[in-house]
């Protein structure tokens, strides 16, 4: 059973602690059936008490996922009140002109249209009304953010066009913050794989949650990111972890940080290393390494959910189930004396 839902900051929402990514309803990798989508929507509300949380984006399947998850809820007649969806805009539908869309080449599979970025005040707005089409008007967004303003930052190399580009991400911001003001929407939020691309927002914009990707792990956890987390907590600011497997490598994946990975190198076998000596540990003490992972990702107090994803209608039941789990300090203890977390961890192994 769940622990009850925790409030999402100063949102005024409350979240379970698990919010259910939903890009394989956008045939991220693999292009799955539509009762194999409908039963990962059903799976979900089958396991969580309503409210139940879904992560989506334009971006994904270029609005395939939002079209598939509105299609589901209403099939299924999910009451309106009974699902939050996020929604991460700054990608819109386009025509497709060419065999396969020409963003995020080979990742997206048998999808009809094509994306492309709008970050800007005027972008922003026309990602959230395509948005709510796509999800077919029955269900909207209660939480929006823009979607990775690290990657569209860092998407240039001159600092000038940088700087216009965090301006442009500052509009788009103004953009969300009238929707709210406008009582369309509930939370305003950022979400990042570069962290430190949130505290800068956070910095310049008026939050009520964040979503940490890939950053805090219990591979990596860096005592600044920490501080800052902290920081968060003490504004009542909310923070959502996410991708807390590394992109599936620290339980068995290929892909580490989103990129396939082999031992060739210095650097890359010290990561293998990592690795076996973590699985060592966690058979030692009877644990599953994807449960230490949730369990580590979700020990700092201003952590109020986890986000997990899945292709699979089964792993609904596994991935709540870790959010349960229990896990002997002493695997932390000893990881802290083996050096595979920070010994200065304060939040477990004390």
């Amino acid at each position: 059973m769940l622990p009850e839902a925790k409030p999402l900051g100063r949102s005024g929402l409350r979240i379970p602690a698990i919010l259910f990514g939903t890009s394989a309803l956008g045939n991220l990798y693999t292009a799955l059936e539509e009762e194999v989508k409908l039963s990962i929507v059903s799976e979900c509300f089958r396991h969580v008490t309503a409210p139940v949380v879904f992560d989506c984006a334009g971006k994904y399947g270029a609005g395939l996922a939002l079209e598939v998850l509105g299609r589901s809820l209403k099939q299924l007649n999910i009451d309106p009140s009974d699902v939050i969806i996020s929604n991460k805009l700054g990608w819109i539908r386009t025509p497709l002109t060419q065999p396969e869309p020409t963003f995020e080449k080979g990742v997206w599979m048998n999808i009809q249209h094509d994306a492309m970025q709008r970050i800007s005040y005027e972008g922003i707005m026309n990602c959230w009304n395509q948005g709510n089409e796509l999800l077919g008007g029955q269900y909207r967004p209660q939480m929006v953010s823009v979607h990775d303003p690290d990657e569209f930052v860092n998407g240039v190399t001159d600092p000038a066009e940088k700087e216009n580009r965090y301006r442009a991400i500052l509009e788009a911001y103004r953009a969300l913050s009238d929707l709210k003001r406008e009582r369309k929407v509930q939370a305003i939020g950022v979400g990042a794989k570069d962290w430190r691309i949130i505290e800068r927002i956070v910095r310049d914009v008026d939050l009520d949650w964040v979503m940490i990707a890939n950053s805090m792990t219990i591979y990596r956890h860096p005592p600044e990111l920490l501080a800052f987390m902290d920081a968060l907590q003490r504004r009542n600011i909310g923070i959502i972890n996410s991708a807390v497997f590394n992109a599936g490598f620290l339980t068995g994946g290929r892909y580490f940080d989103y990129k396939p990975i082999k031992p060739d190198t210095a650097e890359n076998r010290k990561i293998f290393k990592w690795r076996d000596d973590f699985f060592v540990l966690c058979r030692k003490y009877g644990v599953e390494p994807a449960a230490a992972c949730v369990q580590f990702a979700l020990s700092p107090p201003g952590v109020a959910a986890i986000s997990l994803n899945t292709s699979i209608p089964g792993h609904i039941r596994t991935n709540v189930e870790l959010v349960t789990a229990r896990v002997p300090e002493g695997l932390f203890m000893e990881m802290k004396e083996r050096g595979l977390i920070h010994k200065d961890y304060p939040y477990l192994g004390v």
